[in-house]
C-alpha cells in the first residue's frame, strides 16, 4: 500500500492527478535559493526557457549570466565564480550539460573541489520528438563515477525544488538530473526530503520483490505495485539520490524481499542500477533485474511510446517481476 506515512499526494492514482515538469521545481527551487542566498548565481548555456532558469534571470539580471551555446566555457566560468565564493548554478540540456563539458566539470569544478550546481534538463527518452541527439542516457553514469560529486534523480517537480534548496548547503559539486515532460506529482511539501536518504514508497509486510526507481519512471513502479496488488507483494523504493547511495536502505530493502528490481530512464551501463548492483554484490547478493535503456540511442516519437518501446512501462516492469519471482 502506498506509504501516507511520508505525506504523498493521496490522489496519485486518480486518473486526473496533477502533472507538472520535474524541471519547474528547479526553476522554482533556484528562484526561492536566490532570495535566500546572494551568492547564489546563476549560467545558462542558451536554454534560459527550456531549463526554467528564466524565472531566475527575470529576478535577478545582476546575477545571471547567459553564455551562449559554449557548454565548456559555462563549466570553466562557474568554477571561477565559486573560486571568488559565489554559488553557481548551470543549466542546459544534460546530454550537453554533462554531456559535452565533461571533462570541464571533471578538472576545473570536481578536481578543484568546487560547490557548482549542475542542473541537467530534458534527460531520458521522455524529452521525445527531439530525438536520440537530445536524450541524455548517459548522465548518471558519467556523473557518479567523478569524486566528490552528489547526484540526485528527483522523481517530481516538488521533490526537485527540495533538492536545488538543499543543493545549497552540501559545500560540493552536485548534479541535478531533471525531466521536460509533465509527470505525475507523487510527493506534496510535507513529504521529507534528505541528500543521500532513501524512501519506501509502497509498503508491504512481506515482500517477495523489491523494486527500485529513480526519477519519474518512479511512478510507473508505483502503478506496477498497486496492480499487483494481491498477487505479489511488493515495495517501492524512491531512490532519488544516486550519489551518495543510501546503502543500509538498499540492503535492507534486498534482506527484506530478496530480490531487487531497479528502474530507470537510463543506460543500464552504468547507471542507477549498476550502483544498486555494486553495493548488494559486495553486501547482500540477491537476484536482480533491471529495467532501462539496453544499450541503445534514443529516436523520436512521443513520450509514452518510447517508455513502452524501450521496456520501461508498467507491463514490462511487472514482467520482470514475474521473471525474476522464477528464478
Amino acid at each position: 500500500m502506498l506509504n501516507l506515512e511520508l505525506k504523498l499526494n493521496t490522489k496519485l492514482f486518480d486518473k486526473k492527478t496533477e502533472q507538472v515538469p520535474i524541471r519547474n521545481g528547479f526553476g522554482e527551487g533556484l528562484l526561492e535559493a536566490g532570495q535566500k542566498n546572494k551568492n547564489v548565481v546563476g549560467l545558462c548555456a542558451d536554454l534560459v526557457e527550456s531549463t526554467k532558469m528564466n524565472l531566475f534571470a527575470e529576478k535577478f539580471p545582476n546575477r545571471f549570466i547567459e553564455l551562449g551555446v559554449a557548454e565548456q566555457n559555462l563549466a570553466g566560468v562557474a568554477s571561477g565564480l565559486a573560486t571568488m565564493g559565489k554559488i553557481p548554478f548551470i543549466s542546459s540540456y544534460a546530454t550537453f550539460s554533462p554531456g559535452r563539458n565533461w571533462e570541464q566539470i571533471r578538472t576545473t569544478i570536481c578536481y578543484n573541489d568546487r560547490p557548482v550546481k549542475i542542473a541537467g534538463s530534458h534527460a531520458g527518452v521522455s524529452v521525445g520528438p527531439d530525438g536520440g541527439t537530445h536524450q541524455g542516457l548517459e548522465d548518471i553514469a558519467i556523473t557518479r563515477v567523478l569524486p566528490r560529486m552528489i547526484v540526485i534523480s528527483p522523481c517530481d517537480a516538488i521533490e526537485a525544488k527540495k533538492a536545488t534548496l538543499a543543493s545549497i548547503d552540501t559545500g560540493t559539486p552536485v548534479y541535478i538530473r531533471l525531466a521536460r515532460e509533465k509527470t505525475p506529482v507523487m510527493t506534496t511539501f510535507e513529504t521529507p526530503f534528505e541528500i543521500g536518504r532513501a524512501q519506501i514508497f509502497w509498503k508491504s509486510s512481506k515482500p517477495k520483490v523489491g523494486i527500485i526507481a529513480t526519477g519519474a519512471l518512479l511512478y510507473q513502479a508505483l502503478l506496477a505495485a498497486k496492480e499487483l496488488k494481491g498477487k505479489v507483494d511488493v515495495e517501492v523504493m524512491n531512490l532519488s539520490t544516486i550519489k551518495p547511495l543510501d546503502e543500509k536502505a538498499i540492503m535492507e530493502l534486498a534482506q527484506k524481499a530478496g530480490r531487487i528490481i531497479t528502474v530507470e530512464e537510463h543506460q543500464i551501463a552504468g547507471g542507477m542500477g549498476s550502483a544498486v548492483a555494486e553495493c548488494l554484490s559486495q553486501n547482500c547478493p540477491v537476484p536482480m533485474e533491471f529495467i532501462g535503456i539496453r544499450d541503445q540511442f534514443g529516436q523520436s516519437g512521443t513520450p509514452d511510446e518510447l517508455i513502452t518501446h524501450y521496456g520501461m512501462d508498467v507491463k514490462s516492469i511487472i514482467k520482470a517481476v514475474e521473471k525474476i519471482l522464477k528464478r
